[in-house]
């Protein structure tokens, strides 16, 4: 018989499509499955408070039990670096004896405005705890604590201690005041804060609820 007449064979659907079918069935089901499951990971992990939402504006609660008088504590809020001071009865009487030096003593410029709780000569609500922004507000450098008083390097044989910014030598009393003649414009900026307790600090929201 000829090729032409010859009947030809060819593998039933159920020989050869059905299997791959069911195989790639399967596959594809438990590909869903592995997709499933890995959607609903970032879902749960969005409930919950992420660094960068800190990062964008919400409040940071701080432990200061274990701030020494005299010690820093820097903690991060909207991505700027917050510095918690807890001063001593030195760095309190110093503030007083310089005010004749200050470019805004009484923290009247309203370009970084204090709230009205941080409105005194210390600039805090407890006299002993400074909270503020360790940014220079002249170019956004970030100043170093110079605590340490008497003669000191670009910065006087009187210095009574405080903050300096070594980029263009600004520098600030121990509440965060600027002294007159210098780069920076402003004092630095105090964040809205309030106490849970003693020794619970929240720093971007104070008990009105204003941030």
């Amino acid at each position: 018989m000829s090729q032409s007449n010859q009947e030809l064979s060819f593998p039933s659907p159920t020989e050869s499509i059905e299997p791959e079918r069911r195989t790639w069935l399967i596959a594809c089901g438990a590909a869903g499955g592995v997709a499933a499951a890995a959607t609903a990971v970032p879902i749960l992990s969005s409930m919950a408070p992420s660094e960068k939402a800190r990062s964008a504006g919400a409040p940071v609660e701080v432990d200061i039990g274990d701030l020494a008088p005299g010690a820093i504590k820097t903690v991060e809020w909207r991505g700027k670096p917050v510095w918690i001071v807890r001063r001593t009865p030195e760095m309190l009487a110093s503030l007083e004896k310089v005010e004749s030096q200050l470019a805004d003593p009484k923290s009247d410029r309203t370009a970084f405005p204090v709230p009205q709780y941080a409105k005194n000569r210390h600039r805090s609500i407890k006299p002993e705890v400074l909270v503020t922004v360790g940014i220079c507000t002249h170019l956004g450098c970030s100043p170093v604590s110079k605590f340490e008083t008497g003669n000191q390097p670009g910065l006087g044989a009187d210095w009574a201690g405080g903050y300096f910014c070594p980029c263009h030598g600004s520098n600030f009393d121990h509440a965060g005041r600027v002294y007159a003649n210098k780069p920076a414009p402003d004092n630095l900026e105090v964040p809205r804060h309030m106490y849970l307790s003693d020794t619970r600090l929240v720093i971007g929201r104070d008990e009105k609820g204003e941030a």
